[in-house]
């Protein structure tokens, strides 16, 4: 008997990320994020008020330059922004994408739950929706932004994401016109951590509800119009209070075509530990593209948690944020990639 119950108590206390409900964590060290959804657990509001509260810090602090206005500029040197939002108990979802001109896209993204039938707006019919619900039209274009999309012109547009077109995008920039397709066209995708640096969150709190949700403004030097992972469901983040939630960072473009946020929720649900579920969900975009950039930090009902990366030149280390009853303030916490 005694023997039995070593063996129970070893197992939890092996558990990465030991269980203390509430818990939040959030993706890169997004620390007044972190703290700005925990003071919302702390008082009993809502995992949606925290999740919302969270990312939209995030918005206003224009996290890393990747979240909120002002970053991120793509071809034209607009600035657009993605979010989502996920209700871990009703399954309810609302999201946004290639929105203009309105700052708090993590609160449109609720309002899209909350005030229509729908799941997803997009583009300039989002940013009007938004504006008939109340939030204020802003110019999301900032200095900063500016000089960024001023230095990449000046750069001959490098880096971009055309291919198998003319002229040679790797030296040049447009308008582009189509030329057929051939293999010796596949160039390296550029890796810069700071260009794709979405906040992907997940709030559960004592009572087992669950929720989650991403913000950002997309990839640097973006084909207009382009929408990555962070508003799709179960991509950029997804959350079912009968197993876990999870939230994804890195190259859109590439992981939300294995809905990595998903995959981990669901192999949560089989019996994975949170660790484990983050590291098969990188496991499986890895074994097509080796080098690409991402991780996923992952959280199950009990209030466990993990993340897992993939190895990249610029990424060989992932630092997320948890918060939770064991500390008066949020925690930085690292997972080696692989």
């Amino acid at each position: 008997m005694l023997l039995s119950v070593l063996a129970v108590f070893l197992t939890l206390s092996l558990s990465p990320g030991h269980a203390s409900l509430p818990v939040v964590v959030n993706t890169w060290p997004f620390k007044s994020a972190a703290a700005a959804a925990w003071g919302v657990l702390r008082s009993g509001g809502s995992v949606l008020d925290a999740v919302e509260k969270g990312c939209a810090q995030c918005e206003i602090e224009q996290c890393d330059g990747s979240v909120g206005f002002g970053g991120s500029p793509d071809e034209s040197g607009e600035t657009t922004l993605d979010a989502m939002i996920m209700n871990g108990n009703t399954m309810q979802v609302g999201a946004v994408a290639d929105l203009r001109r309105i700052k708090n896209a993590i609160g449109v993204a609720r309002a899209v739950m909350e005030h229509t039938d729908h799941t997803l707006l997009v583009g300039e019919a989002a940013s009007v929706f938004a504006e008939n619900m109340g939030f204020v039209a802003e110019d999301l274009t900032t200095n900063r932004s500016l000089n960024i999309f001023s230095q990449w012109l000046k750069g001959n547009c490098q880096p971009n994401y055309r291919k198998n077109v003319t002229p040679d995008p790797s030296k040049s920039c447009g308008p582009y016109r189509p030329e057929a397709i051939q293999a010796q066209n596949k160039r390296a995708r550029p890796v810069n951590i700071h260009s794709h640096d979405t906040i992907g969150m997940i709030a559960l709190d004592k009572k087992g509800n669950m929720a989650a949700g991403t913000s950002t403004n997309g990839l640097t030097h973006k084909i207009p119009g382009r929408v990555g992972d962070s508003p799709i469901i179960g991509a950029g983040a997804y959350a079912d209070s009968s197993a876990g939630a999870a939230a994804a960072t890195g190259d859109g473009d590439l992981m939300m075509r294995f809905l990595p946020s998903y995959l981990a929720v669901e192999l949560m649900r089989a019996g994975a530990d949170p660790s484990a579920a983050c590291k098969s969900a990188i496991s499986r975009i890895k074994r097509f593209y080796p080098d690409f950039f991402g991780a996923i930090v992952c959280a199950n009902t009990t209030g466990h948690y993990g993340a897992a990366c993939n190895k990249a030149p610029s990424l060989t280390q992932f630092h997320y944020m948890v918060s939770n009853s064991e500390s008066d303030t949020p925690v930085m916490k690292s997972a080696d990639c692989f």
